[in-house]
């Protein structure tokens, strides 16, 4: 199982995702303070671990509902997902990932 917690930056809302193989799918809870993403979770329950892992065919479940349930490409939980996935399927040791955006001097 794996667990990935997700501060998706000016926004305030977090994202609590876990993630348990089983077999060849993966189960997937989310818990969000955001509206958006709790619709995305609401829909995202299980996912066949290695599509979600790729941009062949129709790619991650996990872009294609942020997509439809979220209100910014940039939001990070998404992508949070799929890092939980790969680490619950055993496909990727744990680590953290980050973005930090700053305003550069011109």
């Amino acid at each position: 199982m794996a667990k990935a917690e997700i501060k998706s930056g000016i926004c305030g809302f977090s994202a609590t995702v876990t993630a348990r193989a089983e077999g060849s799918k993966c189960l997937i809870s989310i818990e969000s303070d955001c509206d958006a993403i709790q619709r995305l979770g609401d829909e995202l329950t299980e996912v066949d671990t290695f599509q979600e892992i790729t941009f062949r065919d129709q790619g991650p479940s996990a872009l294609q509902l942020g997509a439809k349930n979220c209100y910014h490409t940039d939001c990070p939980v998404p992508v949070g997902i799929i890092k939980a996935v790969e680490v619950a399927a055993g496909l990727a040791l744990p680590a953290d990932a980050a973005i930090q955006p700053s305003k550069a001097d011109e």
